[in-house]
């Protein structure tokens, strides 16, 4: 389009910067059976994107302006901090609602692997679109943004359920009541503090529970309050608290309790504790469980 500009948005780790209108893919997380997903980040001013579809469903954060975009006959909005989420194959655009455009970044999910989790049932329609939804957003930025600073196949999968889960609350699908089954999941939850250091995917949990590996994420949180992935990190931080005590550097606790690095260290330290291994170390926390 004559005239259009552009500009780049500052971008997160594995995130690629977008020179043009058209999202470059991003390929990232494979995780066994799953192909990697594409994900984007972009800021469009003065230009537009023609009308065109998605084989996958378009999971988006806008992060600044106001994006504009015609879907399912009507005129839509999305402002800072609203996701949208655009099913498969449905027609759409998106153009700037004035001239100080907009940004946004994105994933793009395919809805086989949202299957993975429903397990046959009809895939999630977000009427409109766009949602308010405090849990589809932080749902769609765990999917967005944080699976892509960590090179963790189990961080995808973690993410891929919750997403999937909220997209059906949001459309209106209450989940069938079930009884939790409590054996598979203590003997998920007994693999996984041996697994500590070396990690542990769905496939091994299923395998071991002997209970489908989706189900057994249900089950998982009903019962213990929280997923398999995220009870494993929350070992990996106590891990670590203890190597700090015993004298480790920063750099070898996060090594030694298993993290990708020592940024996955402090964002999933931080998470956990709500201060960074360092203010840990350096406060009242540290010193009375210490003395």
């Amino acid at each position: 389009m004559p005239g259009a500009r552009f500009a780049i948005l500052p971008v997160t780790p594995n995130m690629k910067p977008m020179t043009s209108g058209a999202p470059r893919p991003n390929p990232s997380h494979s995780t066994g059976s799953f192909a990697p997903i594409e994900r984007v980040t972009n800021r469009l001013v003065g230009a537009a994107f023609s009308p065109h579809r998605h084989d996958t469903y378009t999971v988006a954060v806008t992060m600044a302006g106001m994006q504009t975009f015609n879907y399912r006959g009507e005129l839509r909005y999305s402002l800072p901090g609203q996701v949208l989420i655009l099913h498969p194959d449905e027609l759409h655009d998106g153009h700037c609602h004035d001239e100080a455009g907009f940004s946004y970044q994105a994933a793009y999910v395919p809805p086989s692997h949202v299957q993975a989790v429903l397990g046959g049932a009809e895939l999630p329609f977000v009427v409109n679109g766009v949602s308010s939804d405090p849990a589809l957003i932080a749902a769609a930025c765990t999917m967005i943004i944080d699976c892509a600073q960590v090179d963790d196949p189990g961080a995808y999968e973690d993410a891929l359920y919750d997403l999937a889960r909220t997209m059906s609350g949001a459309a209106g699908r209450a989940s069938k009541p079930r009884t939790a089954d409590r054996t598979a999941v203590m003997r998920a939850r007994e693999f996984l503090e041996t697994a500590i250091v070396d990690g542990a995917r769905l496939e091994e949990l299923e395998q071991v529970s002997g209970c489908d590996r989706w189900q057994l994420s249900r089950d998982f949180r009903a019962l213990l309050g929280t997923s398999p992935y995220r009870y494993l990190q929350y070992r990996r931080v106590d891990l670590a608290k203890r190597l700090l005590r015993e004298g480790a550097t920063l750099a070898d606790a996060a090594h030694g309790a298993g993290f990708a690095d020592q940024s996955h260290f402090g964002r999933t330290f931080r998470k956990s504790v709500g201060l960074t291994p360092k203010q840990w170390l350096s406060s009242d926390m540290f010193r009375t469980i210490v003395l």
